[in-house]
């Protein structure tokens, strides 16, 4: 899967001047989140991303679903279930 590389940090922006200039921000947004304030306090967070498969890949982590079904294989494995990688056959 595709994954951008975020620089550490977070950069926080009042919400008027985000008005002013969304897409400057969306652009920034794609190697970096961006703390929305409103009055000085946190009120949203501005994440971009550089493709299509990274926010395929962002729907998909946070996909309850997909957390679920990831959570029972973990488990699964755990109480040894599963089969070893070197145990498959490839043709």
């Amino acid at each position: 899967m595709a994954r951008t590389v975020r620089k550490s940090g977070v950069k926080e922006v009042p919400l008027s001047e985000m008005k002013d200039d969304l897409s400057r921000y969306l652009r920034e947004a794609e190697t970096q989140e961006i703390v929305i304030t409103r009055h000085g306090k946190p009120a949203g967070v501005l994440i971009g991303f550089e493709s299509e498969d990274d926010w395929f890949d962002y729907r998909l982590e946070h996909d309850p679903r997909f957390r679920r079904r990831i959570e029972q294989a973990r488990s699964s494995l755990l109480a040894g279930h599963g089969v070893r990688l070197e145990d498959v056959e490839t043709d």
